[in-house]
């Protein structure tokens, strides 16, 4: 297959997704908000799992959105209510059938199209009946499919048949405008995509967090005046210290608590309620009538972080209520005083820190999942298309119309094309482009979708969206360009290929999507461990608290240690577990893996690196030990193998017949030898044969029949030959010995002759030459010098095979050759099994799969069908280019383009991603280890130093957002300088 044209990338790429109808099975789309840590996910995979109906469920953390595998449609809705009971925000983005994979090429349909119309302007109940009656003018080229109800209703739906440049889509708009030239405006309407709803969710949440931090400062700036400014910095003779220390209202309690009380109410039902809020629906959607949870589950895995600071403040809150109740109700101290005892502004400035701490987050959070962001800013906003100068569809509202002088003949910018005569280039939206349709791509332009150049002078193509590289590529009248390129020469003109979100680019954000679902096997651990984290948390609370109590009670510890006048021990122990609660951060461990494998999806593309596995590819590309090459289009160009030597051995048949049988054999096989074979018969004159019965046998050949020479035909390998007990002389094997030391690959046709009773023999012989890729010898040096090891897997011959082997510098005995596809994959299973582990990698099972320290890990590199069976059970599968569908589906990468120095970033890339994970663990598990036990007082002996609920919650907030920062960071990638 030809692994070097974008059309072909395009092509593969658009086989998969999911198209068609499927009356049972349905893949619905989410957007989730307010998720804060792993915990939370947790608990909606949890939740829905449960729910009747559900076969799969998958929450991203960092992307706001689940996908969940329902067994009909109707049960959408008991899905999106189990996520709201929750206490989390849901969407509903897409709801699509689920079936097989198809070959489908969207990006050239020429049917019918759908498409929603938002019509803007409308302003009375006769508004729609006169837009309906324009548009029926237009039948029967369009069909309404649902008409405007009233003027309320601004969406139609209709269907047409593009014919650009005569009837498109702007034909249409431009009817419906010409109704109220000066009222109306028109705009293709469509659904919001995920990450638009996303960041809609993550926009809103961040506004929310705000405005409550907003309001908390605004408390915070009395609140710390009167509690510490007052009470700690001001000499104890000041009038208003004095005044405010005084007991109001015949009770104990001072003006300053009362003051602290009125401050710290309103922080903590409308500045923490959002905690509050959450945290109740989760307990509450844990103990729901009819849960599916069992008893002893519900006790050891719940809650999540909000839990954690919800209780750490209503603990801080209600035990200061206790003790405000206790002062006002006794009588006024002697000397007319009393110090402040509550925790009343420890409710205030936790609230703060708690709010400031979860918008960095918030932010931080959003910034990493900015990839798919990142893709889409490559799309346009508008294009120039060529239509007719008098035609209706000229007047289209989104039309920027050219000045006189230039209405009609616009000149390129070097001045050496013009539009044809009666049509001119018109400025319109991306969105009201067709199939079909020319647009003009100028200097320094993106064209607005992919399509074929169709006119204009060689220009170049800087395609670095794709490949990472700035490097220009001609391109001439026919190539095919991209949407996300740059025209870096002269303008040209393009037909469009691809509309409706079917171009490569859009294809690239959805694999780029459905990656970043895929968790590492790492992930799994940290669930885990955030899943018990709150209910082990809320024991160590627990058990601080009444061992301080027990201490105090017990005089194990000396009284000068209680500093609170009401409560006594028990109020005084309360903020050791005040502070373990609010200090503790599963969030830190939550987001360590997700973030760091999010930025390393997004700068993967980048380079032009498919991430189709997620996080489980890029933790098993980490601990890389060998990595398996395909030969043929891998090691090899294998774009355009061309035929360099050949032989015809039987003289019976014209040579020009015989050519043509090979090359109608060849017709049922996309190999890249067979386009060789087509090739060369081509320009050499064959004659036009028809065969039929073909019967293509995977990794061998093809065989036909052609009854009208009455003979049978084999075209393919050796192998092919052997099992149809072909001979071959010594003169035939030693020329193909020779060419095979050439590192030439040999294809044989055999037919039957009746002068050999019906027998086959061989007819004729070719030699093809596949190029060795330059960068391939670097490359392996380069793995090797990692001490990764390097094999060749090939249906070649072996002697082929091997000289291929030691151009590039693959060791012969590493050279598998003359296997099958179902061959290769055993041959996978083995090296795993029995391949030579890093030496650097042998801790690595520590931390992932369960499997024994001793299996190898395998990356396969390939490109055809051939290779489908050998991606799919390594570890990691690596498709070429524009490898064949199966290849690519089979893949847990994809790298866009063939050449194979990608195969080294990806390397280094996935490495820096995965150290980085090792960091954030590191940082977050050592965080919680110190936090946790300063909190809960072990230190407080030696010099009464404790950790306050106030810095502890700092302390919290500082140690997520650093996790994210720490993933942050690696944006700051640069691919490694390497000499190949």
């Amino acid at each position: 297959m030809n692994c070097s044209t974008p059309e072909a990338l395009e092509r593969s790429l658009s086989s998969l997704h999911k198209v068609g109808v499927d009356d049972v099975a349905h893949l619905v789309t989410l957007s989730v908000g307010g998720m804060t840590c792993s915990s939370c996910s947790g608990t909606i995979t949890e939740i829905v799992s449960r729910l009747p109906g559900i076969s799969e469920v998958v929450v991203s953390l960092l992307s706001n959105s689940a996908t969940v595998i329902v067994a009909r449609k109707d049960l959408v809705g008991s899905v999106t209510k189990a996520i709201d009971d929750c206490g989390f925000e849901v969407d509903v983005i897409k709801i699509e059938p689920l079936i097989p994979l198809t070959s489908t090429n969207n990006s050239t349909k020429t049917g019918p199209r759908i498409l929603s119309l938002r019509i803007d302007g409308m302003y009375c109940q006769h508004c729609p009946i006169k837009i309906m009656t324009a548009l029926k003018k237009l039948q029967p080229d369009i069909t309404i499919i649902k008409p405007l109800a009233n003027h309320l209703d601004s969406v139609i739906e209709v269907s047409y048949m593009p014919s650009p440049p005569d009837f498109t889509i702007r034909s249409i708009t431009s009817t419906i405008v010409s109704v109220e030239p000066t009222l109306y405006s028109v705009s293709i309407h469509r659904a919001p995509t995920l990450e638009e709803c996303t960041h809609r969710m993550q926009r809103r949440e961040q506004r929310v967090l705000l405005q409550r931090l907003f309001f908390t400062f605004i408390i915070t700036i009395p609140t710390f005046i009167i509690g510490v400014v007052y009470m700690s910095l001001v000499s104890a003779d000041n009038l208003t210290k004095l005044y405010l220390m005084q007991p109001m209202w015949n009770g104990n309690a001072s003006a300053i608590e009362w003051a602290l009380f009125f401050l710290a109410t309103p922080v903590y039902f409308y500045g923490a309620g959002t905690f509050h809020h959450r945290s109740i629906k989760e307990i509450k959607a844990l103990w729901r009538k009819g849960s599916a949870t069992p008893i002893i589950k519900r006790f050891t895995r719940f809650g999540s972080m909000n839990l954690l600071v919800s209780t750490g403040v209503t603990v801080a809150y209600l035990s200061s209520i206790v003790v405000l109740g206790l002062a006002a109700t006794q009588p006024p101290s002697g000397d007319g005083t009393r110090q402040e005892t509550t925790y009343f502004d420890y409710v205030v400035f936790l609230t703060m820190f708690l709010l400031a701490g979860r918008y960095l987050e918030a932010y931080s959070k959003a910034r990493t999942a900015d990839a798919i962001t990142a893709l889409g800013s490559f799309r346009p906003a508008g294009a120039l298309v060529l239509s007719p100068c008098s035609a209706s569809a000229s007047t289209a509202p989104t039309v920027v119309p050219p000045n006189d002088p230039e209405k009609c003949d616009v000149a390129h910018d070097n001045g050496s094309l013009v539009a044809s005569p009666g049509f001119k280039f018109e400025k319109v939206l991306v969105d009201l482009l067709e199939v079909g349709d020319v647009v003009r791509v100028q200097n320094g332009a993106t064209p607005p979708s992919d399509g074929t150049i169709v006119s204009g002078p060689e220009t170049s193509f800087d395609e670095s969206f794709l490949t990472g590289e700035a490097q220009l590529i001609k391109k001439n009248i026919g190539d095919k360009v991209l949407l996300g390129t740059i025209n870096k020469s002269r303008a040209v003109d393009v037909r469009v290929d691809a509309v409706d979100g079917v171009t490569l680019l859009d294809q690239i954000v959805q694999i780029v999507r459905e990656g970043q679902t895929r968790r590492a096997p790492i992930e799994c651990i940290a669930g885990h461990i955030t899943g018990v984290f709150v209910p082990i948390i809320t024991l160590l609370a627990i058990v601080t608290w009444l061992i301080w109590l027990t201490l105090g009670v017990s005089g194990a510890i000396p009284r000068s240690y209680l500093d609170t006048s009401q409560g006594g021990w028990i109020i005084w122990s309360l903020e050791f577990a005040i502070a373990v609660f609010v200090v503790a951060c599963p969030c830190g461990i939550g987001l360590a893996a997700p973030t760091a494998l999010l930025v390393g999806s997004g700068l993967a593309a980048k380079y032009g690196i498919l991430a189709r596995g997620g996080g489980e590819a890029f933790q098993d590309m980490a601990q890389l030990d060998v990595v398996v090459f395909d030969k043929t289009g891998t090691l090899t160009e294998g774009g355009e193998p061309r035929v360099s030597d050949a032989e015809i051995l039987l003289s019976s048949v014209p040579e020009k017949t015989l050519l043509g049988i090979a090359a109608e054999l060849e017709s049922a096989s996309s190999h890249p030898l067979a386009n060789a074979i087509r090739q060369y018969a081509g320009e050499h004159g064959a004659v036009s044969v028809v065969g039929n019965a073909f019967d293509e046998i995977a990794g061998k050949g093809v065989k036909a029949d052609f009854k009208e020479m009455q003979c049978k035909a084999i075209v393919g390998n050796e192998a092919l030959m052997q099992d149809h007990d072909v001979p071959l002389s010594p003169d035939v094997l030693q020329v193909l010995d020779k060419w095979k030391s050439e590192a030439k690959s040999i294809v044989l046709l055999a037919v039957t002759v009746a002068d050999f009773d019906n027998e086959f023999v061989v007819a004729a012989i070719f030699a093809v030459s596949d190029p060795i890729r330059r960068e391939a010898t670097g490359v392996i040096r380069h793995l090797q010098e990692q001490g990764i090891g390097t094999w060749m897997l090939s249906g070649d011959n072996e002697t082929t095979a091997k000289a291929v082997a030691k151009s590039v510098g693959i060791p012969e005995m590493n050279v598998i050759a003359g296997v099958l596809p179902q061959q290769k994959a055993k041959h996978i299973e083995w090296l795993q099994r029995n391949g030579a582990k890093r030496p650097s990698s042998r801790w690595r099972r520590m931390l992932g799969r369960s499997t024994s320290n001793e299996r190898c890990v395998v990356a396969m590199v390939g490109d055809g069908i051939n290779d489908a069976p050998a991606l799919a059970v390594s570890d990691i599968g690596i498709a070429i280019g524009c490898g064949s569908d199966i290849a690519l589906s089979s893949a847990s990468f994809i790298l866009l383009y063939s050449n194979l120095k990608t195969l080294l970033i990806l390397s280094d890339l996935s490495r820096k991603v995965f150290n980085r994970v090792k960091i954030n663990f590191m940082w977050a598990f050592m965080y919680n280890l110190i936090a946790v036990p300063i909190a809960a007082g072990v230190i407080y002996p030696v010099g009464h130093a404790r950790l306050a609920p106030v810095w502890a919650s700092l302390a919290m907030a500082l140690s997520s957002v650093s996790v994210i920062c720490s993933s942050l960071a690696l944006k700051l990638y640069r691919e490694p300088k390497i000499q190949l």
